[in-house]
């Protein structure tokens, strides 16, 4: 199969989450992915998603924000690509909790970087590129 791609324009709002989620869940099936992948890859979007929504357009006080969701299929990968014009945010270079870091509880846990974590950690590989002024979160997911 050539690759097939899609993209979607979305409006930087919380409310946008479901029907990515619901989109992605039906790719997943489309491509073989079983429950736990697809899953995995919906928690993974949705952890950057809500960063972008959050911190790149609300917090920057950008109140007409949008971002492109590019869904790319072919034979062995899944690719979701998070294109957006928000604050520029490497999600690579941000401090992740480490294992021990996890054992403390959570109420005097320091506040950030378990949603990066979780999406690092819920796709085979995650990249993210910053260039013509738009980040770029890649998640991909071996079929």
């Amino acid at each position: 199969m050539a690759t097939q791609t899609q993209t979607i324009t979305y409006k930087a709002t919380l409310d946008v989450l479901e029907p990515i989620r619901e989109l992605l869940t039906q790719t997943g099936q489309e491509v073989g992915l079983d429950k736990k992948k697809t899953y995995n890859l919906c928690l993974a979007v949705d952890e950057i998603a809500t960063n972008v929504i959050r911190h790149g357009y609300s917090e920057a006080g950008i109140k007409d924000g949008e971002f492109n969701l590019i869904v790319a299929k072919s034979d062995n990968q899944l690719v979701v690509t998070i294109v957006d014009a928000g604050t520029p945010f490497n999600p690579l270079e941000h401090n992740v909790p480490t294992a021990e870091d996890l054992t403390i509880p959570l109420e005097e846990r320091p506040i950030g970087g378990l949603g990066v974590l979780i999406a690092r950690q819920s796709v085979d590989e995650f990249n993210y590129e910053f260039s013509g002024n738009r980040n770029r979160n890649i998640f991909i997911v071996n079929l």
